[in-house]
């Protein structure tokens, strides 16, 4: 049996401390040691979901290069199931410029996909068909999959998804949010418009975050509810993570009975403690269990 099931989303993250986002004009700055390490959403789900006591599958492709030993090493440290393929084109990776109060700004590259599908949708199908929960990363290669993947649904099993900065037009991401019972979706680009957005993805249960002001939980009955955000237990270190934290924080307390405003409020809380730690790779006992 299988908790949560992350399709894709594997990648590493080269961390960089910087003295200000933006960065000032100069030839050079020096840095505290630039890290490489696991990172990018589905592997910051996944880890998250793994240090809440869920059983995780994690399944996408990678590179045979350095950066996708990382990744490999730091999901056999947790003990994590993959189920992997080759990425011809290499590892994802991002760049993260973090500042002194743990603000971030990200530089992509996503090594696109190209050709057919990497997994047929028999052995995806199998494997969704185990989980009590599935969430989708909004990688490249998915999309013709997720027919499959909401028809593989066990009973009573929900599907998710993280939008990221959509700015509800690019259409790349509505077949992601027209699969999922349930999205996450960031409000930076979407301002005024959250409520239209979600009133228009009814019936799903939308959350859209606001970072350190809280979320918004749509639930498609009348106004949003308010989702404060938590207090950090400890000095803010690094917020990379902090949303698939979040997500992670969701699901866990969704799988555990937890009614979706108790849950978004507990993940609030899981979010605050991920960002008292440098990484993805969560020493046990550190976010709270539900």
């Amino acid at each position: 049996m299988i908790d949560l099931l992350v399709v894709g989303g594997l990648g590493v993250d080269m961390r960089v401390r910087v003295p200000a986002i933006p960065l000032p004009a100069a030839d050079s700055v020096t840095v505290d040691p630039i890290e490489l390490r696991i990172g990018n959403t589905g592997a910051g789900v996944a880890l998250a979901g793994h240090a809440l006591g869920l059983r995780v599958t994690v399944v996408d492709v990678l590179g045979a290069d350095p950066a996708g030993d990382v990744v490999r090493a730091a999901l056999a440290r947790t003990g994590v199931r993959t189920v992997l393929r080759d990425a011809p084109a290499g590892t994802r990776r991002s760049v993260n410029m973090v500042d002194p109060a743990g603000r971030r700004m990200s530089l992509y590259d996503p090594r696109p996909w190209r050709g057919p599908a990497p997994f047929p949708a028999t052995e995806l199908a199998a494997l969704v068909r185990e989980a009590a929960h599935v969430h989708v990363s909004i990688m490249d290669w998915v999309p013709p999959l997720l027919p499959d993947l909401r028809a593989a649904l066990a009973d009573g099993a929900a599907l998710s998804t993280d939008l990221h900065d959509w700015d509800g037009r690019n259409p790349y991401h509505r077949p992601f949010a027209e699969a999922a019972d349930l999205v996450f979706v960031s409000g930076v680009r979407l301002g005024a418009d959250a409520g239209a957005l979600a009133a228009a993805l009814a019936p799903r249960t939308v959350l859209v975050t606001h970072g350190a002001d809280g979320a918004d939980l749509h639930t498609g009955g009348g106004g949003p509810v308010r989702v404060a955000a938590a207090e950090a237990p400890a000095p803010v270190v690094d917020t990379n993570g902090a949303g698939d934290a979040f997500a992670a924080g969701v699901i866990a307390a969704r799988l555990r009975g937890a009614p979706l405003g108790d849950a978004a409020a507990y993940a609030a809380r899981v979010a605050a403690t991920a960002c008292t730690h440098d990484g993805m790779e969560y020493p046990a006992g550190l976010l709270p269990r539900p």
